[in-house]
């Protein structure tokens, strides 16, 4: 039974839509594949993930995967954090145990009580041995010279010093980097217009625009941009391109597919690693880090980095923030 239903979630999970409404039985199933599609594939992928591990557990206790019990969704979860698994990573297996009976349209057992005490003492206990996930460390605009001082003029390091510098100039998410094409780049007199089509923190589904200004600093991701695509023949397509090295000591050979988030991800960290940096220091989401932490630190207005990194709170963009000597500027320093 839990086989069967990790095979029908896995197949549900999937937007598929049809091609024309033609009777109200089409409207109705296009709509719930709309519904589906609201959820970003990353986050589709994540849930199948949490859903496929909630099966086996409940293969091997021979307990109902669906419809579940709160008590077995809490027991499930306390098995989970036993086994090493991050909090983190068990917020994630919840929300798809959630999201598996919301599909099935059936009560939803992550509600009750036991549960919700279950993940509050999971993550009271992580934090208590030190446990809590730790952030990447925020690759400001010194961090970020440092970086690129070691990179070379070849072709990989022309595509990366072109990522590192759009990254850091547009406060771009690993995502949004990876899906940059060329066409939606348009030129103007104070820069580069990036466009673009999906964006995390726009809900509504617009596209969303990112400024890359003209720099003269050493940090211009105009310039950068220019020279990677001048120097590998780019008119069209996907920006950032996979590389391909050839067993021969050759030249790296151009590919035609972008690269993945996780391809960001890693050439920050074998950059920031080949800088001096400690191996892991630095990952995908230091360049938005770093182009919000500079930015307070330039006595930016809080409004003006909401914007700058597309949130749609302060919470949230105080999580991005790298707070440096906690002494400076302290509210009591002149009457103490």
């Amino acid at each position: 039974m839990p086989r069967a239903v990790q095979i029908w979630f896995e197949a549900a999970a999937e937007p598929d839509l049809p091609d024309a409404a033609a009777d109200l039985d089409t409207a109705r199933a296009a709509a719930v594949a709309f519904a589906r599609a609201g959820k970003a594939a990353n986050t589709r992928r994540a849930y199948t993930a949490g859903v496929r591990a909630w099966c086996a557990w409940c293969e091997q206790h021979g307990l109902p995967a669906l419809p579940a019990r709160g008590e077995d969704v809490a027991a499930y979860l306390a098995a989970a954090r036993l086994a090493g698994r991050a909090s983190a990573t068990i917020e994630v297996h919840r929300a798809a145990i959630r999201y598996l009976h919301h599909l099935a349209r059936l009560p939803v057992p992550t509600v009750d009580a036991v549960v919700g005490e279950t993940l509050a003492g999971i993550r009271r206990t992580a934090a208590a041995a030190g446990l809590a996930p730790a952030k990447k460390a925020a690759a400001t605009a010194e961090v970020l010279r440092t970086i690129l001082a070691g990179i070379p003029d070849d072709l990989r390091g022309l595509r990366d010093r072109a990522l590192l510098l759009t990254g850091f100039a547009g406060a771009l998410r690993r995502s949004e980097l990876a899906a940059i094409r060329i066409d939606h780049l348009e030129a103007t007199p104070r820069g580069l217009r990036l466009t673009l089509p999906v964006s995390k923190g726009e809900r509504t589904g617009k596209a969303v625009t990112v400024p890359l200004p003209y720099g003269s600093h050493g940090l211009c991701p105009v310039l950068a941009i220019g020279a990677w695509r001048s120097a590998a023949g780019l008119t069209d397509g996907p920006l950032f391109r996979r590389l391909w090295v050839p067993a021969a000591a050759r030249p790296p050979r151009l590919g035609s597919q972008p690269i993945d988030a996780r391809t960001v991800a890693r050439i920050v960290q074998t950059r920031a690693t080949a800088a001096g940096y400690p191996p892991g220091a630095l990952g995908g989401h230091s360049l938005k880090r770093g182009a919000l932490t500079t930015g307070m630190d330039q006595g930016v207005h809080p409004a003006r980095l909401k914007r700058l990194g597309r949130h749609r709170s302060y919470a949230v963009l105080d999580e991005y923030l790298e707070h440096g000597d906690a002494f400076e500027g302290h509210p009591l320093a002149d009457v103490l």
